[in-house]
């Protein structure tokens, strides 16, 4: 089943994306630092399943626009282009697939926007219901003395941090968060204080083509980091703009697919525990053995026949 791209306008920004096949709208949505690139490995089944599968770049990502404004990348601002593309595209309904920040874009799609978006696949990060305290006073708290990894991404020298060697900083993003790093080079949510000891060896996972990680590595090289990086950027903003979703719990059939080695796990480990309260419509929550965070790369059979399934039961 042939891909192809498109353009749309949407929620006042152009957005790119990457389509394949017709039937009921899948929406696709990637996470840091990624691209439509990563449901490379999904499109074309769900296509041939019968399905309108949908990857975008997202806000600030690939060839959708980067608005300037910090303020342009808030919750609302993301969770309105996805609902200006589904119209955009000329439907009034969609499954959402949602992995890494995508799928905290898209428990909220489910949390906003019922109406529209009537199923729900999570992968790799749990729905986080809104806290007591912000992002910042909750890495505070759980990791007192440290440096919570976020912190490091919402500093002003990240952009140029990573894109010092944009090669690099995704291979050891790649590797670092996948099942495939030893016990010295597995990614670590929090550090001590002070300048980071010397970075990990920039080697990729077995799992992605150098073919693959030119591309990425070229959109990053012309884009920069500053789009992804403005969503962390917002986490306390969003905190404060969402005090009608306390309590909030997400209704929609929904499915819960990570990798038991992703280490995104061991610091979300209580909104892991608590999906089923805070999903009761979840089908299904599933542990790949020898899978880290990039779930559908790292194990694209087995989560293409996990979506089918799900798809299949709505």
């Amino acid at each position: 089943m042939p891909i192809t791209h498109g353009f749309a306008q949407a929620n006042g920004i152009r957005m790119h994306y990457a389509e394949a096949g017709t039937g009921p709208l899948v929406l696709l949505l990637h996470g840091f630092p990624e691209l439509w690139h990563a449901w490379r490995h999904q499109l074309a089944p769900l296509a041939a399943a019968g399905c309108r599968a949908v990857a975008p770049d997202l806000r600030g990502y690939g060839q959708t626009e980067c608005p300037e404004p910090l303020e342009a990348y808030d919750i609302f601002q993301l969770a309105g282009d996805l609902v200006g593309l589904v119209h955009a595209l000329c439907e009034s309904r969609a499954i959402v697939v949602g992995h890494d920040w995508g799928a905290w874009i898209a428990a909220h799609l489910a949390l906003l926007r019922p109406d529209i978006f009537r199923g729900l696949v999570l992968l790799s990060v749990p729905y986080v219901p809104r806290r007591t305290v912000n992002q910042t006073q909750w890495e505070q708290q759980t990791f007192p003395g440290q440096v919570f990894y976020q912190a490091g991404l919402r500093s002003p020298m990240a952009d140029q941090y990573l894109k010092h060697d944009v090669r690099a900083s995704l291979l050891r993003g790649l590797y670092s968060l996948s099942a495939e790093a030893g016990p010295e080079e597995r990614f670590r949510p929090a550090r001590a204080p002070g300048p980071p000891s010397g970075a990990p060896p920039a080697r990729g996972p077995s799992w992605i083509a150098e073919g693959d990680i030119d591309y990425l590595a070229g959109e990053f090289q012309r884009t920069g980091f500053t789009g992804g990086l403005n969503c962390y950027r917002n986490m306390d903003r969003n905190w404060a703009l969402t005090p009608f979703l306390d309590g909030a719990r997400i209704h929609q059939p929904s499915l819960f697919v990570a990798g038991e080695q992703d280490p995104v796990l061991e610091f979300l480990q209580p909104e892991f525990a608590a999906l089923q309260q805070n999903m009761p419509n979840l089908t299904k929550k599933v542990l790949l053995p020898a899978t880290g965070h990039w779930t559908q790369q790292e194990r694209p059979g087995e989560v293409n026949r996990l979506l089918l399934e799900f798809l299949a039961g709505l």
